[in-house]
Order: C-alpha cells, then sequence, then structure tokens
C-alpha cells in the first residue's frame, strides 16, 4: 500500500507540474480583460476555426484583410459570419462623432456633461461622474485611445441626444455602408445583456474603412499614451500595434466573454493602407499576431502604382455649330492601383475619343473612354469630359463668323 501511494503521489504532483504553466497563461490572457467582463474566453473554439487554406495562420473565428483605398479584400475567413464585435463596435460611434465635427453640428471645444446613464456604463471606463463636464476632444481621447464606455456612450447622447437615437443612427449608417450582416444595440459593444449585437469581418472592415476616410482619426488611433484631468486619468491606447507595429494608423480593440479578442487593425506603407478585421480570437496575443500576419502578408504581396498616362493620346475634339470650333480634354488624374508586386509593368492604359460633335457640349458630356488594363484584363474604365462647355452657335452668330470669314479672305 505505501509503494502504490508513493506511485500514486509522484503521477499527481507530475500532473500539477505539466498543468500550471499553461493555467498561469490563461490567467494572463484574460489580465487584458477590462474590468467588469467576464474572463471566459473559449481558446479551442477560435482554434478550431483557423483557415489551414490561407497563405497565413488565422488564430480567430474571422478575419478580412482589406485594402483601404479601393476596398478589395485581399483574404477572407468567414467573413461574413456574424459574430459579438465588442469594442470594435466604437468605430461605428467615432464615426458618426467624426462626421458631426465635419459637418459642423459639434465642434471639438464643445462641453458635454455627463448624464446618469453614461456614467452607469460597466468594462473600460475613464470613471465619469454624473454632470462632470469634458469637452467633445477629451472624451474622442478616452474612447479611441481607452476605449472607454462611459466616454462613448456620452457623446452618443450629446450627438442624438439620446444613446437610443444613436444607436439608431448607427444602424442606419451600417446600412448606407453596405454593411449587411450588422446591428448594433449599443455603442460601447458592451453585451451581457444582449444577444443580436452582432456584425462581421466584412462589415468591420468597410465601417473602418469609412473611419479611415477621416484624417482627423489619426490625431487620436495613433496616440500610445495620453491622459486626462490634468494627468490625473492615464490613457494607454488599447492597441498595442501602435506602439510595435511600423505605419500603423489604427484603429480598435474589443474584448468580452461573447466576442473573445477582436481588432480592425490599419497600417500604411509606401502608399499602401490596409485594414486588418480579426475577430474571435482566444487571447489577446493571438489577435495581434492574426493582424499582423494579414498586415504582413498584404505588404509583401501587393503594392500600388500610378498608371502612366500618355498625354499625346489626348486631341481637341472638334464642334461643329459651335461658339467654339473645338474644345479641350483634360487628362484626367487616376488613382493608385493595387496590384500584385511584379505585376506592375503589366498595367496598360488605352484611350478612345471622339473626332467631333455636334453642339450644344455639356460640360459633364463623355467625349471619350480611358481604360486601364492589368494584364489584358479591363480593371477601371473612366469616361472623358470636356474642359467646359461649349454653346450652340447663333443665327446671329453664324452671320458674325460669316462677315469675319469674308474680311480675311
Amino acid at each position: 500500500m505505501k509503494s502504490f501511494s508513493s506511485v500514486l503521489l509522484s503521477c499527481v504532483l507530475a500532473i500539477c507540474l505539466c498543468v500550471s504553466p499553461l493555467a498561469a497563461q490563461t490567467v494572463r490572457e484574460q489580465e487584458d480583460l477590462p474590468a467588469g467582463v467576464a474572463a471566459s474566453i473559449n481558446v479551442e473554439n477560435a482554434q478550431a476555426n483557423a483557415n489551414a487554406d490561407l497563405p497565413v495562420a488565422v488564430d480567430a473565428k474571422a478575419a478580412v484583410l482589406m485594402d483601404c483605398a479601393s476596398g478589395t479584400v485581399l483574404l477572407e475567413h468567414n467573413a461574413d459570419t456574424p459574430l459579438y464585435p465588442a469594442s470594435v463596435t466604437k468605430i461605428m460611434t467615432i464615426l458618426l462623432v467624426v462626421e458631426a465635427l465635419d459637418s459642423g453640428k459639434i465642434a471639438l471645444t464643445d462641453t458635454v456633461t455627463a448624464s446618469s446613464n453614461a456614467v452607469s456604463k460597466g468594462g473600460s471606463q475613464i470613471w465619469l461622474k454624473e454632470g462632470e463636464q469634458m469637452t467633445v476632444d477629451e472624451l474622442l481621447r478616452a474612447t479611441v485611445i481607452g476605449s472607454a464606455n462611459d466616454a462613448a456612450t456620452a457623446l452618443g447622447e450629446y450627438v442624438s441626444g439620446s444613446e437610443e437615437a444613436f444607436v439608431q443612427a448607427m444602424n442606419d449608417r451600417a446600412k448606407e455602408l453596405g454593411m449587411k450582416n450588422t446591428h448594433f444595440c449599443n455603442p460601447t459593444g458592451l453585451d451581457d445583456d444582449v444577444t443580436d449585437h452582432l456584425t462581421t469581418a466584412r462589415d468591420v472592415a468597410l465601417m473602418s474603412r469609412a473611419l479611415l476616410g477621416h484624417e482627423i482619426v489619426r490625431k487620436y488611433s495613433t496616440v500610445w499614451m495620453d491622459s486626462l484631468r490634468d494627468g490625473a486619468t492615464e490613457l494607454v491606447n488599447t492597441n498595442k500595434l501602435v506602439r510595435f507595429y511600423e505605419g500603423t494608423t489604427g484603429l480598435k480593440t474589443g474584448t468580452t466573454s461573447k466576442a473573445g479578442c477582436c481588432v480592425s487593425a490599419s497600417a500604411e506603407r509606401e502608399g499602401l493602407h490596409l485594414i486588418a478585421v480579426v475577430m474571435g480570437s482566444g487571447s489577446s496575443k493571438a489577435r495581434f499576431d492574426t493582424a499582423k500576419a494579414l498586415l504582413n502578408y498584404g505588404f509583401a504581396t501587393y503594392t500600388t502604382v500610378v498608371p502612366p498616362v500618355d498625354e499625346t493620346l489626348f486631341h481637341p475634339v472638334s464642334v461643329l455649330g459651335g461658339e467654339q470650333n473645338s474644345v479641350a480634354v483634360p487628362v484626367p488624374e487616376l488613382a493608385p492601383l493595387l496590384v500584385k508586386k511584379g505585376q506592375e509593368s503589366s498595367v496598360g492604359i488605352t484611350v478612345e475619343m471622339d473626332d467631333s460633335v455636334e453642339a450644344p457640349v455639356l460640360a459633364d458630356q463623355t467625349l471619350g473612354t480611358l481604360t486601364v488594363t492589368l494584364a489584358g484584363e479591363t480593371v477601371r474604365k473612366l469616361p472623358l469630359k470636356p474642359c467646359g462647355p461649349v454653346a450652340k452657335l447663333s443665327f446671329f452668330g453664324m452671320l458674325q463668323r460669316l462677315a469675319r470669314a469674308l474680311c480675311t479672305g
């Protein structure tokens, strides 16, 4: 019996030594969760969804890599599967605030008074007190950098008058952006009491692209550390890529027990701006590793080129019966074209133009077409417009022209 007990004790000790490192790692991962959020991420579920067919390791339930300029999806994994987004929700919140700023509806210097509803939000927060006042700028910093739920709610209430009205605006804007599988229940992403606060990796990429179209967002999304209340409240960016990944432009992280670890990460290098959306990772490290892998693949595989335009292909178009005998057609400015590296020389341009048209010529009239091809395939077509309108020659004008011709003859 003593011998058997000794063997049994040895086995138990061996098992404990093997298990304890894993338990410690799980605790460390869960320490990244915001205060008040249950730490019950299902790591195995996230890993089981990894797609071995992709050229990069995706340790998440869903992922998308998108070119910010064109909206082209470069890689996807379960891109249209509805999932909880956690605080990645705040991308839409921030977008509506920024659009309100651009329209002049609100200003960065405006003072916002915290409501009882705003201060009641749990999770990440700056511990606003009811009646406390902060500027829109301060609340934006708290929302973008610190992912503060109380600050995000206060901003939403200020923009729309109430949280309910703001959520309606969020869903309306989602429809306008073509986010077909999204429904928001709040401006924060808190999901303890909701079951239909859902979006997809593709939809997150769409709203991220819309937000990145506003340069002002980088004023906040690229900041690693900041503070409020004269330094009494410290803000540390929840997006660790801001500090550790070259070219990072944003954008937003999110973590809850339902959502797992999520991130919409954006970065720009040599004119190529990419968005990597990762949803449902089993740990904070996994989401950032997956985002970096997606971005690294994009930067290693793709580049942008501005198609060269031969200006000699353009000529004035004769105008029959017009106040002018011809009208110029300006060379259009072409946006950069996304191509795989090594295909730069495969970009071609052809121009087809009318030799003549009858007056009147309208300002938006099409006088030709510029076609951009990649390896012989058409990738872009642009209508060629006149530099300005040309009116039809009047009868009196015809007489004047005839008189001048007779005099010079």
